[in-house]
């Protein structure tokens, strides 16, 4: 009888439980950020550094830390499992449990125009991915190959460090989600390459430099997640990374690793419509969701009265 058991039910029941894990780490930090002094009661946008090393002093953070790191575990080993179309499409699910939860921590009503953002992301999502276990197959990862990635990652951690550490506090909450998509979109796939290459029993000193790439772009992708916080609400920032972050992974399995070979042009198009669908539901989730509409109008306010 267990001969004939699908480990994947088991997998889908592990996604599922990252998800929720995923979506309550997150609901616990942004409401660490946002009861910082000066936090989003005040003026929204970039922390301090005192700012941030005091939130290791918060136990609702740590305990969402903690929460984020069971989500991760939880995924890694529900992509063990079962393929990756089977796992990914399912950590969409802590969109739409974060937006619940956070609906009803801060007694916001969902508009309609905000569930119509939160559906195009899951669908957007779903369909980019089902588009890609289509064609996908597994490649060998060479020293080329680690080099074009490698080099793609180093050249968005300069851009994105200094966007960071000059203009940061002109950044909106949309431009550190992006950020942090685009990191964590590296991180899922830095992984893969260096797991691949261990599997390949070349793991020498340019796949020690790819996880150093990854521990730069972890590092600097939690920092944009914890400004995402506190400028704007957990939904927004979990659509970013379940949205631009399974994007950016794919498109690079696609374009450098060389993943979608047997890809046509119907899938090409269906590529494009797809992604251009959720990352549609994430920018009009920045604009239409209430908390961002309320924050702006309390901005306005405040620069009418010259603070």
């Amino acid at each position: 009888m267990l001969e004939n058991f699908d480990l994947r039910y088991v997998a889908i029941g592990l996604a599922v439980m990252g998800a929720v894990a995923l979506a309550l780490g997150a609901q616990f930090q942004n409401d660490a950020v946002g009861s910082r002094p000066g936090g989003k009661t005040a003026r929204p946008g970039a922390l301090t550094f005192k700012q941030l090393f005091g939130l290791l002093r918060q136990p609702k953070w740590i305990s969402g830390l903690g929460l984020i790191f069971v989500a991760l575990i939880l995924q890694l080993s529900a992509l063990t499992l079962a393929p990756l179309i089977v796992v990914q499409p399912i950590g969409a699910i802590a969109l739409v449990i974060t937006s619940v939860i956070n609906a009803r921590v801060t007694r916001t009503k969902l508009n309609r125009a905000t569930i119509v953002a939160l559906a195009l992301c899951v669908s957007g999502v779903g369909l980019f991915v089902g588009q890609a276990s289509t064609v996908a197959k597994e490649t060998r990862i060479d020293d080329g190959k680690l080099w074009v990635v490698l080099g793609l990652l180093v050249v968005i951690l300069a851009v994105l460090g200094t966007l960071f550490f000059t203009i940061s506090k002109r950044m909106k909450a949309l431009s550190f989600i992006v950020g942090a998509g685009l990191l964590y979109g590296f991180v899922a796939t830095m992984t893969k390459v260096i797991i691949q290459r261990a599997y390949q029993l070349e793991f020498e000193w340019l796949t020690v430099l790819c996880l150093v790439g990854l521990v730069g772009a972890v590092t600097l992708g939690g920092w944009f997640v914890q400004n995402a916080y506190a400028s704007g609400p957990p939904d927004l920032v979990i659509a970013g990374l379940t949205v631009i972050d399974p994007l950016v992974a794919v498109m690079v399995g696609i374009t450098v690793l060389g993943e979608a070979q047997t890809a046509n042009l119907i899938n090409i198009i269906g590529f494009l419509i797809s992604g251009m669908i959720a990352i549609t539901g994430v920018y009009l989730l920045s604009k239409v969701h209430p908390e961002i509409v309320a924050a702006e109008k309390r901005l306005a306010r405040l620069a009418k009265r010259g603070l």
